[in-house]
């Protein structure tokens, strides 16, 4: 799944990106694959092979990247390219504290929004995360995680909030967290009580399931950081 070009996604997740500009339907796309591991903390983001991969022109490959660089995801010059950045871990702790702030926010955002058909769409990522974890695709896994949260806060309504957030993700190493064993079936339980809450429509208790889970994935970190 994480090898699709953006035209073969499915239902929820074009619907997700129809309203975005080109470009940053391409940033979001590289977002997913930074935080999925798919592209490498330091490695080298080739503008042309990603245009090629998307069959876009390179203009919107590059003021994707632009963006990308002031959000903290990568860093280039004009002579070496871009580059993923490193994963700061000195940092993790009060990355760990502001994502705990904002993203409750957002939840609390979205439990006053939210829809059936929203629940509908992120039951059907919720799932697609689960069943990439069963079958052993952990990269496609952290892709979907990544659209789940991605779809759950843009239903908040708070874009500003919202791109703090992507900046925090940014620094947070997703790919350990999620590389760990049993993660993965943890995470797919943990998005189910989240999503319980917002169907029952108690936002604090979504709140809450949401720190707790952002929590049990920086418990993971910490084990594979010492």
């Amino acid at each position: 799944m994480h090898n699709r070009p953006m035209s073969a996604r499915g239902p929820a997740e074009r619907r997700q990106m129809d309203y975005r500009t080109k470009e940053e339907q391409v940033a979001d796309y590289l977002r997913e694959r930074i935080i999925s591991g798919v592209y490498p903390r330091g490695s080298r983001l080739k503008q042309a092979e990603i245009a090629e991969q998307l069959k876009l022109s390179i203009t919107p490959v590059r003021e994707a990247l632009k963006l990308l660089e002031a959000e903290g995801y990568v860093s280039g010059d004009s002579y070496r390219g871009a580059r993923v950045v490193p994963f700061d871990a000195a940092a993790s702790g009060e990355i760990l504290q502001l994502r705990l702030l904002l993203e409750a926010q957002l939840v609390r955002g979205a439990a006053d929004k939210i829809t059936a058909r929203d629940i509908a769409e992120l039951r059907e990522l919720a799932k697609s995360f689960e069943d990439a974890f069963a079958g052993g695709d952990r990269a496609a896994a952290r892709g979907i995680n990544y659209r789940f949260h991605r779809r759950l806060y843009d239903v908040a309504g708070m874009p500003q909030t919202l791109h703090f957030v992507q900046i925090l993700w940014a620094r947070y190493p997703f790919d350990l967290i999620n590389a760990v064993e049993g993660r993965g079936e943890r995470a797919a339980r943990e998005h189910d009580e989240i999503l319980q809450a917002l169907t029952l429509g108690d936002a604090a208790a979504a709140m809450l399931a949401m720190r707790q889970h952002i929590e049990s994935g920086a418990g993971v970190l910490k084990s594979v950081t010492r």
